[in-house]
């Protein structure tokens, strides 16, 4: 019996394997890990590429492409509380590039076009066409959701504005046109006519150039302009001005007219 012992002693010292080795080391199995079901459905409902329809909580409605879980690419978007339907360009869950936004009529319940162009940070943005109504639109360009730039205005009434915006109102230089064909062309600001311009009477066959404020004339020289052609000239001629230097004159009254507004 010792001669056995030291045997195994011996054979464990050397590091060898023995059947006393294999029955003291017991092999731990550990439990298979399982992920919450939430980690699956939350892997399911991110969304990159083209899906189909998407469904907002409040009833809105997305089909088109997406990326990192937002709209991104080509897709059409409609609200459900107006109706309103935008289908264009996205860029990581804004409108952004060239699209068209659309309304249902009140009474048909037919889509109509609002707004065809360009648009950058959910805005519209660039060159583009908006609708007031059938026979009022703009088109032109856009700053931050407002006419900004250069654009014409068609008004329900047939006239028409050509030129310059600021802060969606005709500011700058610009030509608006009436229906009867008479206009005016020069400076604006705020939608109003304010500075040095030019009223052309055609249907009686004038012209007043001058100082506007606010659409008023303030001072000026009004002059017979293709008196003769015009469809309803004025009983009398405009009788020549004897000044001996009326533009001189004109400048006075400006340069007086806007010290008084300081």
């Amino acid at each position: 019996m010792d001669s056995y012992l030291n045997m195994m002693e011996e054979e464990f010292e050397d590091g060898s394997d023995s059947a006393m080795d294999k029955t003291s080391m017991p092999i731990v199995k550990y439990p298979k890990t399982v992920d919450p079901l939430w980690y699956e459905w939350d892997r399911k409902a991110q969304k990159c590429g083209l899906r189909h329809t998407v469904y907002a909580v409040n009833g809105d409605r997305y089909t088109g492409e997406w990326l990192e879980n937002l709209k991104h690419g080509k897709g059409t978007q409609m609200w459900k509380s107006t109706g309103a339907i935008y289908s264009g360009d996205w860029k990581f869950g804004k409108r952004v590039g060239y699209g068209t936004y659309s309304l249902p009529d009140p009474i048909t319940k037919e889509y109509k076009k609002v707004y065809t162009g360009w648009w950058k940070n959910d805005k519209m943005w660039g060159y583009g066409i908006k609708f007031y109504s059938d026979k009022e639109y703009y088109e032109g360009e856009w700053s931050v959701g407002k006419r900004d730039g250069w654009g014409r205005m068609y008004y329900q009434d047939g006239s028409i504005y050509e030129g310059q915006w600021t802060e969606d109102k005709p500011g700058g230089q610009g030509l608006f046109r009436m229906k009867n064909e008479n206009r005016y062309e020069g400076s604006w600001k705020d939608g109003k006519k304010n500075g040095p311009g030019k009223f052309f009477y055609l249907d009686s066959g004038q012209l007043f150039e001058g100082f506007w404020v606010d659409d008023i004339p303030k001072c000026g020289t009004m002059i017979d302009f293709g008196r003769e052609e015009a469809p309803k000239p004025t009983q009398y001629p405009i009788p020549k001005i004897e000044l001996a230097d009326p533009e001189g004159v004109l400048e006075e009254a400006v340069a007086g007219f806007e010290s008084t507004k300081e």
